[in-house]
């Protein structure tokens, strides 16, 4: 999690990647591997009659056929759905989440002060105590929700300390499994209270690993919280390492600190051939960098294929997207805490972050707003190394409904999510569950 800022900052469509309508740019085309949870495949093909991709002028129908788009003729007998002349969005990737530890759906919770990750985790636990509903109730509140708002996939961390045990890694596992049919979810079992300064939660995280229940595992701040660089890495990516996972590692370190963190991670990425399976969240330490600085960090993160993920907390915080998408760094955006103990604030929207981004970038043109959707969309698929949901003949039927006139406008926005759809399927209608 990421401590609050104290001030913050102001017809199957034809082959190929689709124009932006209004925006003047194109979202390009897939290019990670496909890693897509199970999901369930609809009974018969779908055609989505009456759509406007992208906010095109004219509309179009789109055909799906085994939960993916085609540019094939609709089978007969397929279900016919009435788009009303909307336009159809990419569904959207929340590559950083921590529903867990929400109290989306319950009463309001009145918040204590707080000036360290040590005081927010400690009421992390106080909340956890006094909660009625399980973390399972809680956190499929809150991704039911997410998914309401058009969000198809996202990485969820789930705390592991020994204050929980495997509590939330299985809230968050039961509440995977009941929405399996509407969103691809990875769980990353998350050491809030650190990997070595909490006695107990190095066996804990073993135990994580070896359960196969989750796909990551965590780490946070190896000098600034934990203050064994070296023991939380070697541990961390020795896990990874024996039981063929991920990492995620929150990084809020700045400077010279935060700098010296990702060394060490990027050093370990590479000993044990570990490319492609590292992705780095919030990473403070690089917004501050000069351009020669940045260009040498990000010329390693693209050679290791080491991802980031930024939920956008403030100018001065938000990761510099475009000059690392130049050196090929995939980068996400995610919603991070929603009403918990670290902050009343959050809805578990990824449209909402996206405008979030353009805010408090100073966002103004057409293609930096669009920008803006594509990372909140095609950026969180790359992180979680899905098949972008681009509307492209074989892409996957991953998209929203919604009313208006562009990509920019909804993004400034921010109208209904009319219908959303996953796999071809309807699985949310006006704000509801399908």
């Amino acid at each position: 999690m990421t401590p609050p800022p104290s001030q913050p900052s102001r017809r199957g469509v034809l082959a190929g990647a689709a124009s932006l309508a209004g925006a003047g740019t194109v979202l390009s085309a897939a290019v990670p591997p496909a890693r897509a949870a199970a999901r369930e495949r609809p009974a018969r093909p779908v055609v989505f009659r009456d759509v406007r991709p992208f906010g095109a002028k004219h509309a179009v129908d789109l055909t799906v056929v085994d939960g993916r788009i085609t540019d094939r003729r609709a089978p007969e007998g397929a279900e016919v759905i009435d788009g009303g002349g909307r336009i159809a969005l990419p569904a959207l990737v929340d590559a950083h989440i921590h529903p867990d530890k929400t109290t989306w759906g319950g009463s309001w919770e009145s918040r204590k002060p707080a000036s360290s990750i040590a005081d927010y985790a400690a009421q992390d636990v106080e909340l956890f105590q006094r909660q009625s509903r399980s973390v399972a109730e809680r956190a499929h509140g809150l991704m039911a929700h997410a998914v309401t708002r058009g969000t198809r996939a996202m990485r969820a961390h789930a705390d592991i300390a020994p204050a929980y045990g495997l509590t939330c890694v299985e809230g968050v596992a039961a509440a995977r499994e009941r929405l399996r049919h509407a969103l691809d979810v990875q769980i990353v079992a998350f050491p809030q209270h650190g990997v070595i300064r909490t006695p107990g939660t190095a066996a804990l995280l073993r135990e994580a690993a070896r359960s196969g229940t989750v796909d990551f595992i965590g780490g946070i701040d190896p000098i600034g919280f934990d203050q064994a660089l070296d023991e939380q890495l070697d541990l961390v990516f020795d896990l990874a390492d024996q039981y063929g996972i991920s990492v995620d590692i929150h990084l809020h370190d700045r400077g010279e600190q935060g700098l010296t963190a990702l060394r060490g991670i990027i050093d370990r990425t590479r000993a044990l051939s570990l490319r492609g399976k590292v992705t780095v969240s919030h990473v403070f330490c690089l917004p501050g960098l000069s351009d020669a600085e940045l260009a040498s960090v990000a010329a390693d993160l693209g050679e290791l294929d080491i991802a980031l993920t930024t939920v956008a907390p403030s100018r001065e915080l938000v990761l510099p997207i475009a000059r690392l998408k130049e050196h090929g760094v995939r980068v996400g955006l995610g919603s991070d805490g929603v009403r918990d103990a670290w902050s009343p604030f959050g809805k578990a929207d990824m449209l909402h972050r996206a405008h979030l981004l353009g805010w408090v970038r100073d966002n103004r043109l057409d293609t930096e707003l669009t920008g803006c959707y594509e990372t909140g969309s095609h950026g969180g698929a790359d992180v979680m190394q899905l098949d972008r949901a681009d509307l492209s003949p074989g892409s996957p039927a991953d998209f929203l409904l919604l009313r208006g006139e562009c990509v920019p406008q909804i993004v400034v926005d921010m109208p209904a999510r009319d219908m959303v759809v996953h796999g071809g399927r309807v699985v949310a209608r006006d704000g509801e569950l399908a």
